[in-house]
């Protein structure tokens, strides 16, 4: 039934395509700010194709459609997609080509390439008007062909905005905003249009509610060295916020002026516009009358080096949420086969723990319980209407996370209900030897995440298997969970890599996923920090912020190495430390017997354990 619907709507795109004389139509996953996350508003692709996940790009024509996405989303794509005639092209798999080679290969000079030039991103449509430009193809960027469609489209979001107290914040718009315009102005840039919602978000020491677990606000920013103008839906501001906004010299517009106003500038003036989130449309926009300085935004740099302030709440954060994580991993396994607990039923009760906590404010992203085979989905949401009842046997993936006032928490753990294979022996013990390996790293400055992404995957990769991601991502301050510049992989992309700097907090959380039969990941939060420092330069290491206890039934010890060994009970040992202060004696003796608390391993010293307090 689902399939004959989205059937139905591509015929009525197709007809709409007709009447406009567009020959192929392109829908990515964004709303007008390329933010990766977004408000059912903004679901035009979903609606169209019927995959639900967070990335992907459906391309339709006359005669077809294909979806593109990434390898998180091969098998949950290929299961929403079945029956709707749309073809699944897997990204970045060998003979699969982009996007832009198919639009090359398959259209014809002279025809029409429509798109809603708001929610494509200025980057990708001057790469559009490169690559296929010059083979006569045309654009029209100003069609959001769903209008008209979408019947029942959601309302454009305008949930409440509320102020972040620099006592929280850590630094005060004031000095965000003098050291984000002395960075734009050593780029040659006279003025600054912020377009991406979370650094707008940080910038303003605001948040909002807008996108489901993104505390985040629609809006938009412009600055010069003389002004500030916030381009915001006034009618999410209560008198508290208006008060802030205007007691900080910032100007309010409506959200829906921000092109009238920038068509009103001066002429020749020098704006900075990150091409990676301001829209095609703005960029079009812009280019009318000013320079546009095609720089990264420099709050995202900024954003992602935490302040002290920030540290210190994150740490007590994360200690919290550790808490809370152990807590439902120890009733899950002493309730297991006493009473029905499904993937929903289980996330929810995770959600009750977190709850308890006094800063709690909502989850960071939709809780992720995937039971035996749905955990080979890396991104698997059950429902009500499609989830799996658990038994004593197998194991669970949990990946969740939550919004604090101190922080913004992402853990995964995949947690033994009962007997399990050999084969998921081996695998888990993998996992863990690689986020292990990362957690212990000690590097020198200079490295990206791509230097250090080889000490994960090693002990899956010597078994030949790997994982269709990257090992890890930056996490926001109460706001976005995935947050840039720095990450942790191995595929080299132009422009996408970052130093790693003291203050950055990145995850760690390396996998392996076996269609069919079961996926395995182990996540946890850490923070880059200064080491020693020598005449080879300044050494750094990782301190961890997660402390939530590796499944010990699922480790097969022969095979890990000493070293390995030594990471995994020195771990398991500072969990038990930190934990057992805030659970009751029948947790306590519990966690005690699950990290082998008690266990004294003589093991050859590392040298590097002789200067690391931790580790």
């Amino acid at each position: 039934m689902e399939n004959q619907m989205i059937r139905g709507r591509l015929e009525a795109l197709r007809e709409a395509m007709r009447a406009e004389g567009v020959d192929y139509y392109m829908m990515p996953t964004a709303d007008f700010h390329n933010s990766e996350y977004v408000n059912d508003y903004f679901k035009v692709r979903e609606y169209f194709s019927g995959f639900s996940g967070s990335n992907g790009t459906l391309v339709v024509w006359q005669a077809g459609a294909g979806l593109w996405t990434d390898g998180r989303y091969f098998i949950q794509a290929e299961r929403e997609l079945e029956g709707t005639g749309i073809e699944l092209f897997r990204m970045q798999e060998e003979g699969v080509p982009t996007i832009r080679e198919f639009l090359k290969k398959n259209m014809k000079e002279g025809q029409l390439l429509g798109f809603d030039g708001r929610v494509i991103p200025a980057a990708s449509g001057k790469e559009y008007e490169r690559e296929l430009g010059g083979k006569g193809i045309r654009f029209a960027y100003e069609k959001d062909l769903a209008e008209g469609i979408w019947k029942d489209r959601p309302g454009f979001p305008a949930g409440t905005v509320t102020v972040l107290k620099e006592e929280i914040a850590g630094k005060s718009f004031e000095e965000k905003r003098r050291e984000v315009m002395e960075k734009v102005e050593k780029e040659g840039a006279s003025s600054l249009l912020l377009t991406k919602l979370d650094d707008l978000m940080w910038l303003f020491n605001i948040r909002g509610c807008d996108v489901e677990c993104n505390p985040v606000a629609i809006c938009y920013g412009y600055l010069t060295q003389k002004e500030t103008v916030l381009f915001i839906q006034k009618k999410a501001l209560n008198e508290e916020v208006q008060s802030y906004l205007s007691g900080k010299g910032i100007l309010v517009e409506e959200y829906d002026d921000v092109i009238p106003y920038l068509r009103k500038l001066p002429e020749g003036g020098k704006v900075l516009a990150d091409q990676r989130h301001c829209s095609y449309c703005l960029f079009k926009v812009l280019s009318e009358s000013q320079t546009v300085v095609e720089k990264k935004n420099p709050t995202e740099l900024l954003k992602a080096v935490k302040n002290p302030v920030e540290l210190a709440n994150m740490e007590k954060i994360f200690l919290k949420d550790s808490v809370a994580v152990t807590k439902f991993i120890y009733w899950l396994k002493k309730n297991i086969g006493k009473q029905e607990i499904t993937e929903v039923s289980a996330a929810d009760e995770l959600e009750r723990f977190r709850r308890e906590i006094p800063e709690f404010l909502d989850l960071s992203f939709p809780t992720i319980a995937g039971y035996k085979a749905n955990a080979a989905m890396m991104h698997y949401e059950a429902t009500p209407e499609n989830r799996a009842v658990l038994a004593p046997e197998g194991m669970l993936l949990v990946d969740s996370g939550g919004q604090y006032l101190g922080g913004t928490t992402d853990v995964t753990r995949t947690i033994v209900l009962g007997p399990v294979s050999d084969e998921i022996k081996l695998h888990y013990t993998a996992v863990a030897a690689g986020m292990l390996q990362l957690t212990n790293a000690c590097w020198l400055y200079g490295c990206t995440g791509r230097n250090l992404d080889i000490l994960a995957r090693q002990p899956i990769w010597n078994m030949g298997l790997d994982y269709k991601c990257g090992t890890g991502h930056g996490v926001g301050y109460i706001l976005n969970v995935h947050e840039g510049p720095q990450g942790l992989r191995w595929r080299y992309t132009e422009g996408g890599e970052a130093l790693l700097e003291a203050g950055m907090n990145v995850t760690n959380e390396p996998g392996i996923y076996v269609e069919g039969s079961h996926g395995i990941r182990i996540e946890n939060v850490m923070v880059a920090e200064n080491y020693v420092k020598n005449e080879y330069g300044q050494f750094m290491r990782f301190r961890t912020l997660t402390w939530v206890p590796i499944d010990m039934e699922a480790v097969d010890e022969k095979y890990l190495t000493e070293t390995q060994r030594m990471y995994l009970y020195s771990y398991q040992r500072q969990v038990y430390e930190k934990l057992s202060p805030y659970l009751d004696e029948e947790e306590r003796e519990w966690l005690r017997r699950e990290t082998k608390a008690d266990c004294t391993v003589l093991l050859k010293k590392d040298v590097r354990m002789e200067k690391k307090d931790s580790y």
